[in-house]
């Protein structure tokens, strides 16, 4: 999930301009309905600078299903309640921009953490997307030998699509360039014939990790329940997709699925040292699970990872 470019016609005759080349008339009406549907379903806030984005996607849709207006196509969503449209219009809204080994400085703290456990880990990655974050964090725990060879990684995501492209494990070359050749020969597979040019995730790898449809706003998760606790969660560059009750209302459900000790990891750009007593800072953007009862003694050691969290949000 997701981190979108958005642009937005300036000025009024620029506006005007995009207004009268779209195919489909969109209203501030249209808008703020779908603002007002995406919310209740996903808890994506959308922000005004998004409209352009949202036509876009969602003009798509409208081609696809032959429609001809933003408000009849809603008012059928609603009317219907078909939950097979209701996917395809929050697959519509979602963005997955992801990377194998995005924030690398992640991985190595994750290594670190996993290696001095002594059972096989159990870790969620709780917006996987097209799959790249998910087999990045099976190959770290693959890399740690035999000790971790029953470890697993739950991938989840609400865009169906993006899961279905993930469970494949099918890239393009250039999608795995960056990753070290031995990553390469030990964990994918070079694509032939009509899919030269491509690479695909091996037998041993993609029996790590399991996808499941999650939406975060909606817990309990079952899935996730019977998978729970984890050594870890991640959830990189997630929550800027919401607002902050929406944050800490999904912080709060995170908290019991994670061991005393676990660690919890944010995006770049996202901070939860204020939101939340169950977990504190423990390094850039990495969170550990308070254990039942510490938080009272420990509030020098929150102070301290408040201040901490105030200058990684300023630096991010």
């Amino acid at each position: 999930m997701r981190a979108p470019v958005i642009s937005s016609a300036k000025g009024s005759s620029s506006g005007h301009d995009a207004e009268a080349a779209r195919d489909f008339p969109f209203t501030a009406e249209d808008f703020s309905r779908i603002r007002t549907l995406i919310y209740r379903e996903a808890g994506i806030s959308l922000s005004d600078q998004k409209r352009d984005m949202v036509y876009n996607r969602l003009a798509r849709r409208l081609r696809g299903t032959g429609i001809r207006t933003f408000s009849e196509y809603l008012d059928g969503l609603e009317r219907s309640q078909d939950p097979q449209e209701w996917e395809a219009f929050t697959n519509a809204l979602t963005t997955n921009l992801t990377a194998f080994f995005r924030e690398s400085h992640h991985f190595p703290i994750l290594s670190q953490h996993i290696a001095a456990l002594s059972q096989p880990a159990s870790v969620w990655c709780c917006a996987s997307s097209t799959g790249e974050e998910p087999y990045s964090i099976a190959m770290t725990l693959a890399e740690l030998g035999a000790k971790q060879s029953g470890a697993r990684v739950v991938a989840s995501d609400i865009d169906t699509q993006a899961l279905a492209a993930a469970s494949e494990g099918v890239y393009p070359a250039d999608g795995v360039k960056n990753i070290p050749n031995a990553q390469l020969q030990r964990f994918f597979l070079r694509g032939t014939g009509s899919r030269a040019g491509r690479v695909r995730v091996n037998d041993a790898l993609r029996a790590m990790v399991s996808f499941e449809h999650v939406n975060l706003i909606s817990p309990p998760w079952p899935a996730i329940q019977r998978a729970a606790p984890f050594d870890v969660i991640f959830c990189r560059n997630v929550m800027i997709y919401f607002d902050k009750p929406t944050q800490a209302k999904i912080l709060e459900s995170f908290a019991p699925l994670l061991k005393p000790g676990g660690l919890l990891f944010a995006g770049h750009s996202e901070n939860f040292s204020y939101m939340t007593n169950a977990f504190r800072l423990r390094g850039q953007t990495v969170y550990e699970r308070v254990a039942e009862g510490a938080g009272a003694g420990k509030s020098a050691d929150r102070s301290a990872a408040s201040a901490a969290g105030r200058l990684v949000g300023s630096l991010g």
